[in-house]
């Protein structure tokens, strides 16, 4: 059986309880019997299943949300000093828990996968978890996005194993001792927190470092970052360490990789057998994340052919290709890529999957630091659309960067031959898109922000 809660979550308190890693991990805790309360800053979808659940969301913060017998108060990195229920905890000194801090607590006497890289995070643990669900282990896990199939991005489980989204962002995932760590990538990325790649080279080292002894690393065999870390591992550790990719000497090779449509077929070779399976989401990195989850559940021990043919019910994560439906002939679909590598793998994705089809992009930038660093790369990736439209960029926890808006990204693009409109108004979109489409394309709605809201409003408009 799973452990109980642990001690101090009891009565926790999550401010920002609506995000999607702090959301997963309430879920939990409320599944396991504790009292939790938090707030967030509007209504959601999630703040109503948290209530389902027994929880008290509050919709604003303000101190008197914060209840006088809160155990403790639960923050991740995006929650400012001044927030008025975390300046009400240090008044009746509450303990404040991170959220990385929060989650480690919940892995607790599990056995525990947690995934990192800059980009598959939430894909690659969304597809072990629906494995291991489909084979009866009754996992738990907390993913950073909700699961197309039981919607939910986090689930206490009675079973042994806890698969866990590792998030590097804030360095919070050295906080994790998993018995297996898969690191699918390592670029830069989330320039406020990292200088330079030996800055991300130095954390995705500590991240390994907490590996149990006897664990093991499952590490891509084709990105450089990956290759590189593998190697500065292997120099000082003795870690078991797997290898995957299309690499010849990737430990899990991967032999090929059919598209058939929105599927595809992938055969890899594992222990010198050949191994096929079917995984439901276009494209290859999504390939790739899917022989990762293999190589994962091996090193815990799960028969390799039992664990294929369980990936192949894994139908996608909420913005991740997701496809929102079809109207006049176009169909629309949703991506949650933001970071050059991402959109560049998505868009190929994509234009395999349109074939003779054309392919139009909406593209809503996310952070200014971001776009600062790698605006050029993003407006070179748009190049692979035949059409994008470029919103304003949404600033999450950010505040603008004098300069720097989504111009840079338009210029980079169309520098690149790429059929590029600015549009500053997000209430424009749907018509514009609408007007720009014909029988047979395909739109996909790209960004991490809240451009997700546009694909319904889009079809609405293919509707009329």
């Amino acid at each position: 059986m799973a452990p109980g809660i642990p001690a101090a979550m009891e009565r926790p308190h999550f401010i920002g309880i609506g995000g999607a890693g702090m959301s997963g991990i309430a879920k939990i805790l409320a599944q396991r019997g504790a009292e939790v309360a938090g707030s967030d800053a509007k209504e959601s979808g999630t703040a109503e299943a948290l209530r389902a659940l027994g929880a008290t969301v509050h919709i604003g913060h303000a101190a008197g949300h914060l209840a006088d017998d809160a155990s403790c108060v639960v923050v991740s990195s995006a929650i400012r000093a001044d927030n008025p229920e975390l300046l009400r905890a240090a008044e009746l000194s509450v303990p404040v828990v991170h959220r990385s801090d929060a989650l480690a607590s919940l892995m607790g006497g599990l056995r525990a996968i947690a995934v990192a890289g800059t980009h598959g995070k939430t894909t690659t643990t969304s597809m072990l978890a629906v494995a291991l669900t489909e084979l009866n282990l009754d996992p738990s896990y907390a993913i950073g996005g909700d699961l197309a199939g039981p919607g939910t991005n986090a689930a206490h489980g009675e079973g042994a194993i806890f698969v866990a989204e590792a998030d590097e962002s804030d360095r919070s995932f050295q906080k994790y001792d998993p018995e297996v760590a898969i690191v699918l990538n390592v670029e830069l990325d989330h320039h406020a927190n990292y200088a330079s790649m030996d800055e991300i080279y130095e954390s995705f080292e500590a991240f390994t470092g907490k590996i149990v002894p006897g664990g093991t690393l499952v590490i891509a065999a084709d990105q450089e970052g990956a290759v590189e870390l593998t190697e500065r591992v292997r120099a000082r550790s003795s870690l078991n360490v797997v290898t995957y990719g299309e690499s010849e000497t990737a430990d899990v090779r991967v032999h090929k990789v059919t598209p058939r449509g929105l599927t595809s077929e992938v055969t890899v070779v594992l222990n010198g057998k050949y191994l096929t399976f079917t995984v439901s989401v276009p494209g290859r990195h999504y390939a790739l994340n899917a022989v990762a989850a293999l190589a994962a559940g091996v090193a815990l021990g799960i028969p390799a052919h039992n664990l294929a043919s369980a990936l192949g019910k894994y139908t996608g994560v909420k913005r991740r290709l997701q496809l929102k439906g079809e109207a006049a002939g176009v169909q629309v679909i949703d991506s949650y890529a933001h970071h050059p590598t991402e959109m560049t793998a998505d868009l190929e994705a994509m234009r395999g999957a349109a074939s003779e089809a054309r392919l139009l992009v909406v593209f809503q930038p996310h952070l200014f630091s971001r776009t600062q660093e790698l605006g050029t790369e993003m407006g070179q990736a748009l190049a692979l659309a035949d059409a994008s439209v470029v919103l304003d960029i949404y600033p999450a926890r950010e505040d603008p960067i004098p300069g720097i808006t989504s111009e840079l990204i338009i210029d980079a693009a169309r520098a690149a031959g790429a059929d590029v409109t600015a549009v500053h108004d997000k209430a424009e979109v749907a018509g514009t898109i609408a007007g720009m489409a014909k029988p047979g394309d395909l739109v996909l709605t790209m960004g991490a922000g809240d451009v997700t809201e546009l694909g319904p409003q889009i079809l609405d408009h293919l509707s009329s």
